[in-house]
């Protein structure tokens, strides 16, 4: 059976939520193998509106295993929130439908204040933009060999250890920032408060999947974030602090590369980023406005209004490289009605040199003034199409256009929110 990764191909918020949502109900588990509760899903469900951060995007799916993997750092008092807002909404979680995996950082209150402390002591021009929601620190933690995972909340003795070598890194960071030391006690008895309410979810996730892939069960693996956030081929250092591209799918749950049989980027019709950082294509006259009007531009998770922009084909082109995608879902093609003319980035004019691909050097990333096809827009409504036969000519045109571009085929084209109004092209779960 065939195992498909979904990754978003721009900076995030390309719409993942829905399309994992569309795709589970032919898949057996759901795995999220990178970020934290800095992400965020919005799933429409029969008119209801789900608002996902940590949990996958399959938990609102009854019969299907959801799984927080090893590469994602978890804030578990934010998980019991969010379980608890879930389950309100009449989703039932327990440890037979969610699976923590052992091995899981753990994101504590400290990891929280120390993101924040940095971004305000920033000066302007060098701050990240961060959520604030200590997801850095917490990676750095891991990375340093300090981190609080998921099996230690098991065993007094080793989760005090943990603490005491955490605070002897922590507690001069926090002397140098103006804030007050750890309160050590308070602390250990926070994660033994909590405890009892994680473990129960905590399981061997590498050894489950195996199984399940064995017993030849489709795995779906979900990403967050998108891949030009990417730690290592995002545009650094305005990047989340986690590989976001297809290859983090297989370690960050406990799997060899071989588990991965189609990876789908999911594409935005245009282009949009939350924060700081490069974006070439950005819009900020009456079409940027309208683009963020018409597509509800605002984070699920910081609620910021998003930048927006141009189709920028060079770097997704780029995306397709990194992520190693084999088709791509396109999102929000909607949005793009009623414009007279349609731009495309084809590449970037870098002092008189023409490039079809971003820089890695930030400075360079700066001074890159992107080339643009122009495109016939259309004025008939696409929303809610789901075939072919139910888009105008010049949309398809466009999506076609797209194709050739990005040298990736479309595999889904999505015209809504709703997860039914899709055009499946290609199926990623065909075997």
């Amino acid at each position: 059976m065939a195992n498909v990764v979904v990754v978003g191909a721009q900076w995030g918020d390309e719409g993942k939520g829905k399309i994992v949502d569309w795709l589970s109900e032919r898949a057996d588990v759901i795995a999220r193998f990178q970020g934290g509760h800095n992400a965020g899903h919005t799933l429409v469900i029969d008119g209801e509106v789900y608002k996902l951060h940590a949990l996958p995007s399959g938990v609102v799916r009854g019969g299907k295993l959801s799984v927080i993997g090893n590469g994602v750092v978890l804030d578990p008092w934010h998980l019991l929130n969010e379980i608890k807002t879930i389950e309100a909404q009449g989703v039932t979680i327990d440890p037979q439908s969610l699976m923590i995996a052992e091995n899981t950082p753990l994101i504590l209150p400290f990891h929280g204040e120390l993101d924040r402390a940095r971004e305000e002591a920033s000066s302007k021009g060098t701050k990240i933009g961060t959520t604030g929601r200590g997801i850095g620190p917490c990676y750095e933690d891991k990375v340093g060999r300090r981190a609080i995972r998921v099996a230690d909340l098991a065993d007094a003795a080793t989760l005090e250890a943990r603490v005491d070598r955490a605070l002897q890194h922590h507690d001069p960071l926090r002397k140098g920032l103006g804030i007050d030391a750890i309160d050590r006690d308070a602390l250990i008895a926070q994660l033994n408060e909590i405890a009892p309410k994680i473990l129960p979810f905590a399981a061997p996730v590498w050894k489950v999947l195996a199984e399940k892939r064995k017993a030849g069960k489709r795995i779906l693996f979900e990403g967050a974030q998108g891949a030009l956030l990417d730690i290592d081929f995002g545009t650094y250092p305005f990047v989340t602090s986690s590989n976001v591209i297809a290859g983090q799918a297989a370690t960050g749950v406990g799997l060899g590369p071989t588990a991965i049989d189609y990876v789908l980027g999911i594409v935005k019709a245009y282009t949009t980023r939350v924060g700081e950082g490069p974006f070439p294509t950005e819009l900020t006259d009456d079409d940027g406005q309208r683009l963020g009007e018409r597509g509800h531009e605002f984070g699920t998770t910081t609620g910021r209004q998003r930048r927006c922009g141009w189709f920028d084909a060079a770097l997704l082109r780029q995306t397709c490289a990194t992520s190693g995608i084999t088709g791509i879902c396109l999102t929000k093609l909607d949005v793009l009605d009623g414009f007279e003319t349609l731009k495309i980035c084809v590449g970037y004019d870098l002092d008189g040199r023409r490039l079809d691909y971003l820089p890695t050097a930030a400075e360079e990333q700066a001074r890159c003034v992107p080339i643009y096809e122009e495109m016939p827009g259309w004025s008939q409504s696409t929303e809610g199409a789901r075939s072919w036969a139910d888009l105008p000519a010049e949309a398809i045109k466009y999506v076609r256009r797209v194709e050739e571009l990005i040298d990736c085929p479309v595999a889904l084209v999505s015209t809504s929110p709703e997860r039914e109004d899709t055009i499946l092209v290609t199926d990623p779960f065909a075997d």
